[in-house]
C-alpha cells in the first residue's frame, strides 16, 4: 500500500497518512470488514513511523471510517457509508456535493488547498496582536474600518494605479459581505442588473435572495462581449454591472485594455452602476487595466479581498467608492453587523505593515505559475479544450473534447476527485460540460489519473 506522502508539504504527515488511507479505501472500493494490511507493514513500506500509522487509524476510528479489534489490527467500518452520511461536509463554493468521504481532490473549487496555507507568519502576528494590541481584542473596530489597515489597502490601491483617499475605503468581512452591503444597499427588489455568464455562483445567489433580476452578458476571453453588452443596456436599461476584472471566475479570464475602456464608456452612457470584483488582485503581478484605476466616481465601485491569499478564516475584505456610497454602506454595515472583526483586521494590519504578506503573496504566484503550465499541458495531453489561457490566478475553464458531463464526472467519482458543479456559474441554472479547474489541485497525482483517463475513453479512429 503506497500511501505517498510528501514530507515538504505543510500538511502534517499523520493527516496526508488520514487522506491517503481513505482515498485507498474508496478508489478500490474495500468492503466493509476487510482487515487492513498491518501497522508495521504500512510503516515499512512507507518509511514511516510506527507511531503516525497508528494515530492516523485512530483519528480514521473516530470517524468511523475504520474499526479496530484487539490483537487484530484495524479492519474497514460495516457502517462506514452511514457514518459519513452523517457527517457534516466542508463547503466549497461552485464544487458539486461531496460523497461523505474524507480525502476528496476538490479539484473544482474555489479557494487554495490548506497545505499551501503558511502557519508562522499569521501565527506571528496574532500574537503581537495579543501581547500589543487589547483594543484589537475586545473593541468594535470603527464604522469605516480600522485606520491602519485602510492606510495599508491605500498604498496596495496606488500600485494598481487607483487613486483615491482613505475616506473611500471602507473595510468588510470578505468581499461577499462587501458585495451584500452593495446590493442590500444600493439596489431593490425588481431592480435589473447584468451579470457575467459565466460567472461567480454566490454572487447569483445574493442577488436572487434580494429580489434583483439578473440579465446575462457571455464572458469572452478578453472580458464581457461588449457588442452584446451595449444591446442589453439598450433594451433593459439595467441599474448595474458586475464584473470580475481580473482573474475572472471560473473562466481565469481578464480584462484588455480596449474592453475596460469600453465596458467604462458604455456604462457611463447608459447610466449604469459598474461593480467591479477584483479578488484576485493580489495574484496579479503583469499589465493590465482595472475599471477603478480609469476613475472612481459616482459610477465605479470596486471589491477586493485578502481571504482568498491569506485565510478564508480570517475575512478582510474592502469596498472603494465614491464618499456618498461610502458613507451609505458603512452606515448599513454597522446596522446589520455592528462592524468587521477588528481583531482580524489588526491581524492583517501587522502582516501588511511587516512585509510579510507580499512576500507570501509572491511565494503563492510562483507556485500558482508553475502549476498552471503543468496543468495546462495534463489538459493538452488528454486533449481537452480550454477557455483562453490564463495568464494567471487560480483557474482553468475546460472540458473534455470526446466526453460529455455525464462521463467525466463518472471518471472523477473513481478516482475520488470533486468536480465543479454543471449548474453553478449560470445565472440561470443552465447546464453545461464546461468544468472549472483550480491549479493548485490539478498536478495532484489523483487529477492526473483522472485526466489521463478521459483521454484513454476517447473513440478510437479506424
Amino acid at each position: 500500500m503506497e500511501l505517498r506522502i510528501d514530507r515538504q508539504a505543510l500538511v502534517p504527515v499523520v493527516q496526508q497518512i488520514v487522506d491517503a488511507l481513505a482515498d485507498w479505501l474508496r478508489r478500490d472500493e474495500v468492503s466493509p470488514g476487510t482487515r487492513l494490511p498491518s501497522v508495521r507493514q504500512i510503516a515499512r513500506i512507507n518509511l514511516l513511523s510506527q507511531s503516525s500509522v497508528i494515530e492516523a487509524c485512530e483519528r480514521l476510528v473516530a470517524q468511523g471510517v475504520l474499526a479496530t479489534r484487539n490483537g487484530a489490527g484495524f479492519f474497514v467500518a460495516a457502517t462506514v457509508l452511514a457514518v459519513q452520511g452523517q457527517r457534516d461536509l466542508s463547503w466549497s463554493e461552485g464544487v458539486e456535493q461531496q460523497s461523505g468521504l474524507v480525502g476528496e481532490l476538490k479539484l473544482g473549487c474555489g479557494g487554495l488547498p490548506e497545505s499551501w496555507r503558511e502557519t508562522d507568519d499569521l501565527s506571528y502576528a496574532i500574537r503581537q496582536v495579543c501581547r500589543t494590541d487589547m483594543a484589537g481584542l475586545f473593541n468594535y473596530s470603527t464604522p469605516l474600518g480600522l485606520p491602519a489597515l485602510r492606510q495599508q489597502i491605500l498604498k496596495r490601491l496606488k500600485q494598481l494605479c487607483i487613486e483615491v483617499d482613505e475616506s473611500r475605503i471602507l473595510t468588510t468581512a470578505g468581499a461577499s459581505h462587501g458585495l451584500d452591503l452593495i446590493v442590500r444597499t444600493l439596489f431593490k427588489p425588481g431592480d435589473c442588473v447584468v451579470v457575467e455568464s459565466p460567472g461567480y455562483s454566490m454572487l447569483f445567489d445574493l442577488l436572487r435572495l434580494h429580489g434583483v433580476s439578473m440579465i446575462e452578458v457571455p464572458r469572452t476571453p478578453r472580458g464581457p462581449d461588449t457588442d452584446a453588452l451595449e444591446a442589453l443596456l439598450l433594451k433593459y436599461k439595467p441599474r448595474g454591472l458586475f464584473i470580475n476584472s481580473f482573474y475572472h471566475n471560473p473562466t481565469g479570464s481578464s480584462l484588455t485594455t480596449g474592453v475596460a475602456q469600453q465596458v467604462l464608456q458604455l456604462a457611463k452612457n447608459h447610466g449604469a452602476l459598474v461593480i467591479e470584483d477584483d479578488v484576485y488582485a493580489d495574484f496579479h503581478s503583469g499589465p493590465g487595466t482595472r475599471l477603478a484605476a480609469l476613475g472612481i466616481d459616482d459610477n465605479v465601485i470596486y471589491v477586493g479581498s485578502y481571504s482568498k491569499t491569506l485565510s478564508s478564516s480570517l475575512r478582510v475584505g474592502f469596498v472603494v467608492a465614491s464618499t456618498d456610497v461610502i458613507s451609505r454602506l458603512a452606515q448599513v454595515k454597522m446596522i446589520s453587523s455592528m462592524g468587521a472583526s477588528r481583531f482580524s483586521e489588526s491581524v492583517l494590519a501587522c502582516l501588511l505593515a511587516s512585509g510579510a504578506y507580499r512576500k507570501l503573496v509572491l511565494r503563492q504566484r510562483q507556485r500558482l505559475s508553475i502549476g498552471r503550465e503543468a496543468a495546462l499541458q495534463v489538459l493538452e495531453d488528454a486533449e481537452w479544450e480550454v477557455f483562453g489561457k490564463p495568464a494567471g490566478g487560480l483557474f482553468i475553464w475546460a472540458r473534455s473534447r470526446k466526453s460529455d458531463y455525464a462521463q467525466v464526472r463518472t471518471q472523477a467519482r473513481r478516482f475520488g476527485v470533486l468536480l465543479s458543479c454543471a449548474t453553478a456559474f449560470s445565472p440561470t441554472g443552465q447546464a453545461h460540460d464546461w468544468q472549472r479547474i483550480n491549479v493548485a489541485y490539478a498536478c495532484d497525482p489523483r487529477a492526473r489519473a483522472f485526466f489521463q483517463a478521459t483521454a484513454r475513453d476517447r473513440p478510437q479512429a479506424f
